[in-house]
């Protein structure tokens, strides 16, 4: 086949970013396609060329196969690189892909096909001698016979869409009465993000380990697997960690595992990059999940431990070469952990957060592997998925990537959007699982904590050095008595103050300078003395009360964010004079995000009980459900379904009978 000279990469974001990279090495140009809100993306910078796609949901856009031939056409494309999502496992495009004369970086159209029906791929892994787990087929309504199947197979089960994954179009089902509104909400929840409301039922094991086996084939009869990662500590069904090896794997169960995946692979006639999932239950026994037919988002922590290019080898392989490496060749290195930094908000339900990121700067002191879709000044959108970045770092051993991976996230600077950071951070140094503890319960069991503990001495010192910080831009910037120190007041007795709160505390901080340098503090009644020993770019070096600490301050308007050697503390300076309280109205129940209107299920005048759904609210492809919080009479309905509304809008206001006079 002929090399590829020019790559069409058919995604966005971090994965867009990852495969050129790699297609820069080989000597070969890119061409990149996005939607509107993505048009001042990294991504579409750093291409060869781009191309708008002129729309703006992943409908008109990324999933518009059209569009992307047409793309493809128009810059003299001669190959197609899918990435992951989107339309990487859409056997259409494959073949629309082929048929217009173009390189596919990717496998057959047919084992995507085949592959992509999770109920085909149970049926021939079945047929194949891989252990599978009992499934039911869900036709267009609930009947009595899906009923009586799925009490067969037994609670809990889990509904699975049947084309895609990312863990959208999933509910787990405790028992027979949440099973039509289970199957209704992931039938939505498919057909928003893959165009196929096709669900099944799946028997859910508690207490499982997520395990997946990478493996990779060639058109010269050549398969081998790269061995396992595992992939269990998940929120919402969606991966957060990865890590390469499994600490519940030993050799014996590897060689089984790998051995199952190949025969996975073989009996599809599988070439390219592909990842063979199991579910592995605690007395080691493991069952065929899915087979994912495309690169995987964590595929860096395999490359990390095995020192290949995973990306090179795809397109290599499209291009009809075999696979550079065989089975006997492959040696794994270390450990690798991958943490996924998303846009959302874990301390209220991993809710999504959309907003500009103020600042966004790895500390080149702590090497780690970045592979991130976003850059200061990037703008998180409702549109899309809100995966800010995948950070990977490689180890001797586990415990050691899991604290360098931890202690790398804390020295990010990233400001300016909520995201899960330090909830991700708080995972890697729990106890269970430092201990390796990693089943996909992980999160309900040990409920790591949402937010970082911020000590009383931390809050101080950023409190601190935001005001100093901020009283010494303003002296820089002064047009008179720039001569005069920070903090120099005609009366000496009045301390310069200024009010922040902190989450829900407020931090009242006075500082005055005595002379020859020193400050004279007061933070929320502790009182000391501090001095600033450097000031410049951002970073402030204070000693307080003896201690050198070296932050970092970044501001915009009333918002402040510090960052040390634990992580950010935000802080909000207030007016120095306190304003009204705004009105809100009582029993009002808030979009949580911006998003879309998916259900309203009450009207005006109906009584409601605690626990009830009220309305559905779907952001970046996922649905939320607001519930009542406490009983009464709904009293105004301000939403109705499509519409599109704010975070913070009144959806609708609930009338509990209290008196609220």
């Amino acid at each position: 086949m002929p090399r590829i000279s020019k790559l069409l990469i058919a995604n966005r974001g971090e994965i867009a970013r990852r495969i050129m990279r790699t297609a820069r090495e080989m000597g070969i140009a890119t061409v990149a396609v996005y939607a509107e809100p993505d048009a001042d993306a990294p991504f579409v910078s750093e291409a060869d060329e781009a191309v708008s796609l002129r729309g703006t949901t992943s409908q008109e856009t990324y999933l518009d196969i059209e569009k992307v031939i047409e793309a493809a056409r128009r810059t003299g494309t001669d190959g197609v690189h899918p990435g992951y999502g989107f339309l990487a496992e859409n056997a259409d495009f494959a073949r629309a892909v082929v048929d217009a004369g173009l390189t596919w970086v990717g496998p057959r159209a047919e084992a995507i096909a085949t592959m992509g029906d999770k109920l085909a791929a149970k049926k021939l892994m079945t047929e194949a001698a891989v252990p599978t787990l009992p499934v039911v087929e869900v036709a267009r309504s609930v009947t009595k016979a899906v009923r009586k199947r799925a009490a067969q197979v037994g609670y809990p089960l889990l509904v699975k869409a049947a084309s895609g994954g990312g863990g959208k179009g999933m509910r787990i089902v405790e028992n027979d009465a949440e099973l039509a509104d289970a199957i209704a909400g992931a039938r939505r929840e498919a057909a928003g993000a893959f165009g196929d409301d096709t669900v099944f039922l799946e028997r859910f094991l508690e207490g499982a380990r997520h395990i997946e086996v990478q493996i990779f084939g060639d058109r010269h009869g050549n398969t081998v697997h790269c061995f396992e990662r595992e992939c269990s500590i998940q929120r919402r069904h969606q991966k957060i960690i990865e890590e390469a090896p499994s600490p519940a794997v030993d050799a014996e169960l590897r060689l089984r595992l790998g051995e199952a995946a190949v025969e996975a692979a073989r009996a599809v006639g599988y070439d390219g990059a592909g990842t063979v999932e199991f579910m592995l239950d605690k007395d080691g026994n493991f069952y065929f999940l899915e087979m994912n037919t495309r690169l995987q988002v964590e595929h860096p922590v395999t490359e990390e431990i095995t020192g290949l290019d995973l990306v090179r080898e795809q397109i290599r392989v499209a291009e009809g070469d075999p696979l550079s490496f065989c089975q006997d060749e492959l040696r794994m290195d270390g450990h690798a952990i991958e943490a996924r930094l998303y846009a959302e908000d874990p301390a209220n339900g991993f809710l999504p957060a959309t907003g500009r990121l103020i600042a966004w700067m790895p500390d080149a002191a702590r090497p780690a592997r970045f592979e991130s879709g976003v850059e200061a000044g990037s703008e998180v959108s409702p549109y899309f998925d809100p995966m800010l970045a995948k950070v990977i770092v490689h180890a001797r051993d586990r415990t050691e990537a899991a604290s360098r991976l931890a202690n790398v996230l804390e020295r990010l600077l990233l400001h300016g959007i909520i995201s899960n950071r330090d909830f991700l951070v708080n995972v890697l140094r729990h106890d269970a699982f430092v201990a390796g503890d990693t089943t996909t319960d992980f999160i309900e069991r040990h409920d790591p904590a949402r937010e970082r503990d911020v000590g009383e001495e931390e809050l101080r010192a950023a409190a601190l050095a935001a005001a100093l910080a901020s009283q010494e831009t303003r002296r820089a910037e002064a047009r008179v008595l720039a001569t005069i120190p920070s903090g120099w007041r005609n009366n000496p007795a009045a301390m310069q103050q200024v009010r922040y709160r902190h989450r829900e505390e407020e931090v009242l901080t006075r500082y005055l300078a005595k002379g020859g340098g020193p400050f004279a503090y007061d933070v929320a009644g502790h009182t000391g003395e501090a001095r600033i020993l450097r000031s410049q770019d951002g970073r402030i070096e204070l000693e307080i009360d003896g201690v050198q600490r070296t932050l970092s301050v970044v501001s915009r308007g009333a918002a402040h964010w510090v960052q040390g050697a634990a992580g950010e503390v935000q802080l909000a300076e207030l007016p120095r004079f306190p304003e009204r309280e705004r009105e809100q109205a009582a029993g009002g129940y808030l979009a949580p995000m911006p998003g879309r209107i998916v259900s309203v299920n009450v009207k005006a005048g109906q009584q409601v009980t605690a626990g009830e759904l009220l309305v559905i609210v779907e952001a970046m492809k996922m649905e939320h459900a607001i519930t009542c919080a406490e009983g009464g009479t709904v009293k105004e309905v301000r939403v109705a379904a499509e519409e599109q509304v704010e975070a913070g809008h009144v959806l609708l206001v609930v009338d509990t009978g209290k008196d609220e006079s």
